[in-house]
């Protein structure tokens, strides 16, 4: 007896844990969100697209990735979350599927003096472990190549308890640093000039002192005119050694001064403290100015800009110190690594090639350890942060990217959208916001937000594929394959603007005339030298208004009106039509609510879980007194005013009863740029890259200047945005001004008049003029990779 076997052809179900392939996000209310579902596939490429400010951070960065940050935070103990940033739930309803988020954003790094390259990647720590291992001479620890660390030694008594008794023993310590002592670290020294501290032919009472803040009669100018050390009614040229060592560089004294106990101290050291020991970017406006005008920094000559002692660049490896290696370029450097062959460090020689090589194919081979980490671009700095996930082990995690292709030429973008699929096919989610087409073109899955920025965004208007947004009538969808072309007739120049013998960082004694009255756009692969050709050789004299990618800042009291300074006549139109003082018309002064401060919504901290902030009862979060909101202009109150958008405020303030035109002047600047759409009082912390970014650029359009320098303004931008840019720019160019424009995009060098290509390389590659001409004769050349891309994007 024979028994047939049958063969089920059904294939076998899906494993339970196999069904969790989606993100799934249900009712998403952070900022414009409105209501917001959608539901990502794992293990794929999605790209988030959509005007600046439809909510594409919103959505990837402070709902999908704060979430996920907030879940593996909860996963430890109280006492360690005590130490990390409490975040609050975003508001949703559903947050399902979510994997380890790992985000790559664009902060720029911190502008701290001691962050290089090398100690932001880990490549310093794993150099001075190789140092202290190979070097020689042998001079110590790891840290003794460190210039974070200064050399200390040390003696003394300590007393111990043993076998019940107190004994006093004598102990001495000392620790080997590599802090260069005249530096301390920092690479540079400061000289104040002193003809800028004061006007040697006045005597102290004519007001010789030319700092801010020293006027006659001040407390800061008393202290000296008083203090019976100098002659208040003499011309400080005429003053004896002594009287002008006393007035200058005299060491903190208490005395009596004005019948009142004071420290006298001389001007310089007084200075350094009270002045030059602040951030820079935080000091207002008249004081950054005295401080660039006044201080010099110049290399340390100790230690010749290296940072380190004297000892710690003795030590070498085949004739190369610490110092000569992390002042390599980084491929050069790889290059030395890879040379080295030394089987007792080999898992670390191993992975320090690891991390270089990284840097060479992430487009980054032409930095230097030692480039300080504040000087990096956004785009930089967000490829310095990719470089530690490159070799990564780690799979089914969910990457988060914020437009990775900034600062980046269309030639190098093919190796980050390389990068982005490679990390896809490791089995990882990748969440990249991005407006290039280029980068578009490769996602597996695409959500497209809009249909409008601001409070007309916050909606998804299309999911799917690429060719199913080609297809799809929204706002990215129309705009995808827009071209600019190149223009018939450019402008005629109406002078030059000549640079002679440039050579700030890699520029190789470059010579070039930039035509004045017309939009010049200066190109080139990223690190060829084209920041530094017109940053660094510029001169930044009268005339020349420079709009750089340095962040904004402000807190959540800062917006729109502060910033640009708009709440000012505001203020005073207020005052003027209500008889009282303009203070009470601002919520951070007088007429703040008094339940809240000003803020409009009352904190409560609550430890390692997440602070709450409720509305303020008081003022309903209208963040002003209630007898402030009794005074009016034309109608409205101040909070009224504030919850304007730019476009209403433009047309109120225009024309009746409230026509103010210092206001309707800067509200013109804001709509020009494409922010008609953003309220006057919302918080600066939630505006989007590309929002802030034309926000400086309205404010540095009210400057008096006959040259505009931008640098990358598309950053951040929509592909319908950049077309208004364009004719912004072409505005700007018609009123008269020179207009220069570091830029990568395709669109901006069609529409210039006229092109200076930098190349052909990066770093010691770069730093050479490789073209010079109207876009038009670029194209029909095709000589450098610029060329290529641009005949390729207008398909000539």
């Amino acid at each position: 007896m024979s028994t047939a076997t049958t063969t089920d052809t059904q294939p076998p179900a899906p494993h339970v844990a196999d069904r969790h392939d989606l993100i799934r996000v249900h009712g998403a209310r952070v900022n414009n969100l409105k209501d917001v579902s959608v539901e990502i596939p794992k293990r794929r490429l999605t790209v988030f697209t959509g005007v600046s400010g439809s909510g594409k951070s919103s959505l990837v960065f402070d709902t999908i990735a704060a979430e996920s940050q907030r879940l593996i935070n909860e996963t430890y103990s109280a006492f360690v979350q005590g130490f990390m940033p409490a975040l609050a739930r975003p508001e949703v309803d559903l947050l399902d599927g979510l994997t380890t988020a790992i985000i790559v954003d664009q902060q720029r790094m911190g502008a701290d003096p001691r962050s290089t390259v090398g100690t932001a990647t880990d490549a310093n720590a794993m150099l001075r472990i190789l140092f202290s291992r190979l070097g020689t001479p042998h001079i110590g620890s790891p840290q003794a190549f460190s210039f974070n660390v200064p050399s200390i030694s040390g003696a003394g008594a300590v007393t111990l308890e043993r076998g019940g008794k107190t004994v006093k023993e004598r102990r001495e310590f000392s620790i080997t640093g590599g802090m260069c002592p005249h530096c301390e670290g920092r690479g540079t020294v400061s000289d104040i000039d002193l003809t800028q501290l004061y006007d040697d032919s006045r005597s102290l009472a004519e007001g010789a002192l030319t700092i801010p803040g020293y006027k006659p009669g001040g407390w800061n100018h008393r202290l000296y005119t008083e203090s019976g050390l100098v002659d208040p009614d003499k011309p400080i040229r005429d003053y004896a050694e002594q009287e002008l060592r006393d007035l200058l560089h005299r060491e903190p004294t208490r005395m009596k001064i004005a019948g009142i106990n004071m420290t006298y101290e001389g001007l310089v050291p007084r200075v350094r403290k009270s002045i030059l020991a602040k951030d820079r970017a935080a000091m207002q406006p008249h004081i950054r100015e005295f401080v660039d005008r006044a201080v010099t920094f110049t290399a340390c000559p100790e230690c010749g800009g290296t940072r380190l002692s004297e000892g710690a660049r003795s030590s070498k490896i085949d004739g190369i110190s610490i110092a000569d290696a992390c002042a390599m370029q980084i491929s050069d450097l790889a290059a030395w690594v890879r040379g080295l062959d030394e089987p007792s460090v080999a898992p670390l020689l191993a992975a320090l090639r690891q991390t270089l090589e990284s840097f060479v194919e992430i487009g980054l081979g032409y930095l230097a350890l030692d480039r300080p980490a504040g000087t990096l671009s956004g785009g930089e700095a967000q490829r310095v942060r990719m470089i530690r996930h490159l070799g990564s082990s780690l799979t089914d995690v969910t990457y988060v990217f914020d437009e990775p292709t900034v600062g980046l030429h269309p030639h190098d973008i093919q190796r980050m959208n390389d990068l982005l699929l490679r990390l896809r096919d490791k089995g990882n989610t990748v969440l990249v916001v991005e407006h290039k087409p280029e980068t578009i073109q490769i996602a597996d899955h695409v959500v497209d937000l809009g249909p409008g920025a601001g409070t007309a965004g916050g909606t998804v208007c299309f999911e799917g594929t690429v060719e199913g947004l080609r297809a799809a009538d929204t706002v990215t969808g129309r705009h995808f394959d827009d071209r600019a072309g190149l223009k018939q007739t450019v402008r005629k120049p109406t002078g030059t603007l000549e640079i002679r013998g440039a050579s700030a960082h890699n520029l190789r004694d470059v010579d070039v005339d930039i035509p004045l009255g017309v939009l010049t756009v200066v190109t080139g692969v990223a690190g060829s030298g084209k920041s530094s050709l017109v940053h660094g050789s510029i001169p930044a004299g009268a005339g020349v208004v420079s709009v750089d990618q340095s962040a904004i800042r402000g807190s959540r009291r800062s917006n729109p009106a502060t910033y640009t300074g708009l709440l000012d006549p505001i203020r005073k139109a207020f005052a003027k039509a209500n008889g009282v003082k303009p203070a009470l018309f601002s919520a951070n002064s007088q007429g703040a609510c008094p339940a809240c401060n000003g803020a409009g919504v009352v904190y409560t901290d609550l430890a390692m879980m997440a602070g709450v902030a409720v509305t303020c009862e008081e003022c309903e979060g209208k963040r002003f007194e209630a007898s402030v909101l009794d005074h009016r202009l034309a109608g409205r109150d101040i909070s009224e005013v504030l919850a304007m958008t730019v476009t209403e405020a433009e047309e109120f303030f225009g024309s009746g009863e409230a026509r103010t035109p210092a206001a309707h002047a800067v509200l013109g600047r804001l709509a020009d740029v494409g922010l008609g759409y953003l309220t006057l009082g919302q918080p600066l912390t939630t505006l989007s890259g590309g929002e802030r970014q034309r926000l400086k650029l309205a404010t540095h359009m009210a400057e008096k200047g006959g040259v505009y320098v931008l640098d990358e303004p598309t950053a951040g931008l929509h592909l319908a945005d950049v077309e208004q840019l364009l004719g912004l720019l072409d505005r700007l160019v018609d009123s008269g001004k020179s207009v220069i424009v570091v830029e990568h995009h395709q669109a901006v060098m069609a529409h210039a008049d006229w092109i200076v290509d930098l190349g052909p390389g990066a770093g010691h590659d770069g730093g050479r003029i490789v073209f010079e001409g109207t876009p038009a004769d670029l194209v029909a050349a095709r000589s450098t990779l610029t060329g290529e891309h641009l005949a390729a994007y207008v398909g000539a």
